[in-house]
């Protein structure tokens, strides 16, 4: 496997994004620019989510981070695996038995492999640094913020009887186009077992993983992935910067919109001339 750079792209509209549990569930922004933001751990959530949907039951392809998973189970699985009983917080003194544990959890969870974990608990399987990792989605412009009151005919308790109904809020965004960056490190992803077939799967869920996310914050249809642009290098090392070929991706408002409600309303162009002829550029469907 050679090494890889992408940009994703998708778009939001009359949904929240990613709410900010420390600012009442606000759209994340940069505070000084008011580009609003979404997590890279929000990223993988959906992520994770659609491989645990449509990967269930398959070997290799069971989340660590799960909801609700309990880790150290995870791990005492790995020990039982090798025939070893676990020492508090400890690895095994033989090297060969702790890289073990470590190609156990690689090669049954799939978001182990691809992303990394530190599994340094209480039942130790020490750490693993992922091939893959994203950065921040920020918006392409500055994000208006709408706050919506709305109403709840039921009530918490009998005290609030009389109250009828009780208020609340909710948080969207009318509309917006974010997008983030990533890489594929090859040598992490020799030690770690992550393959061809992973990288497609990668792709595949970059590509649908919000056609499952739906939710009351994220309606149907809400939130879309736009496009999925791939520097494919020609050797392990690279043959480009990361950098200069995240900047060779120009996504901006067409001349003319006013107030873009769609994703229609912006352009998407790609400098061939300056990208490397090593590199390869993949736009994915």
């Amino acid at each position: 496997m050679n090494r890889y750079d992408f940009v994703y792209i998708f778009d939001v509209k009359d949904a929240n994004p990613n709410g900010d549990p420390d600012a009442g569930n606000l759209p994340r922004l940069d505070p000084e620019t008011g580009h609003g933001l979404v997590t890279d751990v929000c990223i993988k959530r959906k992520i994770r989510n659609y491989v645990a949907l449509t990967r269930d039951g398959k070997n290799g392809h069971r989340i660590y981070f799960a909801e609700k998973a309990v880790l150290n189970r995870l791990h005492q699985e790995a020990y039982e695996a090798i025939g070893e009983k676990p020492q508090s917080k400890k690895l095994p003194k033989d090297a060969e038995k702790a890289r073990a544990l470590t190609a156990f959890m690689c090669g049954n969870f799939w978001d182990i492999r691809t992303f990394g974990a530190v599994m340094t608990t209480e039942v130790n399987c020490g750490q693993v640094r992922g091939p893959v990792q994203l950065s921040f989605a920020r918006s392409v412009e500055p994000i208006v913020t709408l706050e919506h009151a709305i109403t709840r005919s039921s009530v918490t308790n009998e005290r609030d009887l009389e109250k009828e109904r009780t208020m609340g809020r909710k948080f969207t965004v009318p509309y917006a186009v974010y997008v983030a960056h990533g890489f594929v490190n090859p040598f992490l992803a020799a030690q770690t077992g992550f393959s061809e077939e992973d990288l497609d799967l990668l792709w595949e869920a970059l590509l649908n993983a919000f056609q499952f996310d739906q939710s009351a914050a994220r309606p149907a249809g809400s939130m879309a992935a736009r496009r999925l642009i791939v520097f494919e290098h020609q050797s392990q090392l690279g043959n480009a910067p990361s950098h200069r070929l995240f900047e060779a991706v120009t996504v901006a408002r067409k001349e003319g919109v006013e107030v873009p409600r769609t994703f229609g309303h912006y352009r998407v162009e790609i400098d061939r001339a300056a990208v490397s002829d090593a590199v390869a550029v993949l736009e994915k469907p």
